[in-house]
């Protein structure tokens, strides 16, 4: 994994274990270094380790970062193609992309909180890879996912289709309900 993925993944943690319900921003991050930690550093800087402009961190920076994470201070390194710290299934490392992929998305969706929302909340299930595999299956069955709809969230569904409307036509496929 890249250095910088690996800070993108420790503020989302730290953000999520600080009750944000999202990534810390690189900002918060810096003040909260700062508070708890007695030892400044700078937003660009962090800027330039997460866009990967500056690939290696200083040894300073490096054991600030791992004790105000909390992480071994050899976790803050790029790892090399293929390392895994541990033996994992080909599964688990393909849920660990997943996951990074996910958080990386939402990102690009900030302007949409309630689908940033969603994706963020998919990447820190447990088993995200199961969840997406879920949501294929009810999406293959058009009247199960518009009842789970009309059950979970009867506002939103109310206000998104109108009462007289013609429903849309799906793609069918073999589990579809007729």
């Amino acid at each position: 994994m890249k250095l910088s993925d690996k800070l993108k993944y420790l503020r989302e943690v730290e953000g999520s274990l600080r009750g944000l319900g999202r990534a810390m921003t690189q900002q918060e991050l810096v003040r909260a270094i700062a508070a708890e930690m007695d030892s400044p550093l700078s937003q660009s800087y962090l800027s330039q380790i997460e866009s990967g402009t500056r690939p290696h961190l200083t040894n300073t920076t490096r054991l600030v970062l791992a004790k105000f994470f909390k992480v071994h201070p050899g976790y803050l390194v790029e790892d090399p193609e293929g390392y895994h710290a541990e033996l994992l299934s080909d599964i688990r490392t393909q849920e660990e992309k997943l996951d990074l992929w996910l958080i990386a998305g939402s990102d690009r969706f900030r302007k949409d909180p309630e689908l940033c929302r969603a994706l963020r909340a998919i990447a820190m299930y447990p088993d995200s890879r199961r969840t997406l595999l879920l949501l294929e299956s009810i999406l293959e069955t058009p009247v199960l996912m518009d009842r789970l709809l009309e059950i979970l969230r009867p506002l939103e569904q109310a206000a998104h289709t109108p009462a007289d409307a013609n429903p849309v036509k799906r793609r069918t496929t073999r589990h579809s309900v007729k």
